[in-house]
């Protein structure tokens, strides 16, 4: 019987190939991948363990021809999957990419655990859930969240796309795939309009500007009835101000100076635009003053054509509106100014219930959110919060942290 019980453990052996280690790595791998009509699971688990010990002191080619061996394995020691999952990239990459045994613990465990260049490898794995995508993403990494969003088998949950939509703010690159993806709801498309360049906000109008004509249906009755009650439960009225039909603001139409919505955008085109002049025409429009803002400060201009689109203005009043902005209609030379056709387009493409759709949503989301402690939010930047809010009130933060001078 050999005495090898007798010598002492060598932790730091040189860097010599072995053969025989070489060999016994081979064998112990072939018996953890032996069917169970061969071993049971507690054969495989001491196996497995012995594996890993001796691994730990294996080179990396002996490292990786193991990991290679047993990744296509229905089944795996979980200390062995430990081991081999925070090796690196190059052989923790094996498993990730071929091994269908692993849960979504054992993915969840090596993205924190690991580096950025695992987590990279791990966002192209099929069949992504939403535990392992989120624990993915809370890295803030761009390169790993791209790549998940172009991971078309990956699932995405709600909290980690409102994390994304938040980030496409600053990270441009995010935007055209987070646009694709079928977990983004308009409520998050209709807030990333803001900082979007004129190529994907038409592809949100075209994809997330919804009809009501559904919900303007099966709501016809609870009208009367709210009408009955004098309009006096909050919590209705909000809904169904979303909900109706008509845009325009009857009573703020009586107490106007203004005969209507059309006189008061000629005002704006007579003398240009002013604080009072964009406040009345909020209100005619039927929004707030800070939603009215909001449109008229927009830099692109589409906006200026939804609001009108959604409050029944023709084209003729777009045009006086983008005058009073003082926004060129003409180029250089002489041909229609790019920003300007783009705004024509928009006007020319949206019907009226669905720009309707967009403009309240920004109502909703810009101006009823609006707290005395969400602005105090949005002034400080407390993005680290956006959890402790609701989902308008995290829209607002979003789409108005520019204007309070950041």
């Amino acid at each position: 019987m050999s005495d090898l019980a007798a010598l002492p453990e060598d932790d730091a052996a040189p860097a010599v190939h072995f053969r025989a280690r070489g060999a016994l790595l081979k064998r112990l791998a072939d018996v953890v991948s032996l069917p169970t009509s061969r071993i049971n699971a507690f054969e495989r688990a001491v196996t497995g363990d012995l594996l890993v010990e001796t691994l730990r002191l294996a080179a990396f080619e002996d490292r990786k021809k193991v990991a290679a061996r047993l990744a296509p394995l229905a089944e795996l020691p979980n200390a062995l999957v430990r081991l081999l999952l925070r090796d690196e990239p190059a052989i923790a990459g094996l498993l990730i990419e071929q091994c269908a045994s692993l849960t979504d613990a054992d993915l969840a465990a090596c993205a924190r655990d690991t580096t950025e260049a695992h987590r990279l490898i791990m966002a192209s794995r099929r069949g992504l859930s939403e535990v392992v995508t989120e624990t993915l993403m809370s890295f803030g990494e761009s390169a790993v969240i791209d790549t998940i969003l172009k991971n078309n088998t990956a699932r995405i949950g709600q909290v980690a796309i409102e994390g994304v939509v938040g980030l496409s703010r600053t990270d441009s690159l995010l935007r055209q795939h987070l646009l694709r993806r079928p977990e983004l709801r308009p409520s998050g498309a209709y807030v990333m309009f803001w900082w979007c360049d004129g190529d994907d906000r038409r592809t949100i109008l075209q994809r997330f500007a919804v009809s009501r004509e559904v919900l303007q249906e099966v709501a016809e009755d609870v009208f009367a009835m709210a009408a009955e009650e004098d309009w006096q439960d909050p919590v209705s009225r909000k809904a169904l101000q979303f909900i109706e039909r008509r845009q325009r603001n009857r009573a703020a139409i009586e107490k106007s100076p203004y005969a209507g919505l059309e006189q008061a955008v000629a005002a704006a085109a007579d003398v240009g635009m002013n604080r009072e002049i964009a406040t009345e025409i909020s209100y005619l429009s039927g929004i707030k003053p800070v939603t009215g803002a909001k449109i008229i400060g927009d830099a692109g201009g589409e906006p200026l054509a939804i609001l009108c689109k959604a409050t029944g203005l023709a084209k003729s009043d777009l045009a006086c509106l983008w005058r009073a902005m003082r926004r060129p209609e003409t180029d250089a030379d002489g041909e229609v100014h790019a920003a300007w056709e783009r705004v024509q387009i928009v006007y020319d493409m949206l019907a009226v219930d669905r720009a309707q759709t967009v403009l309240r949503y920004w109502n909703w989301s810009l101006s009823s959110a609006l707290t005395p402690a969400l602005l105090r939010a949005i002034r400080d930047g407390e993005e680290e919060g956006l959890d402790d809010y609701s989902a308008p009130e995290r829209a607002a933060m979003l789409a108005l942290a520019e204007n309070f001078g950041r």
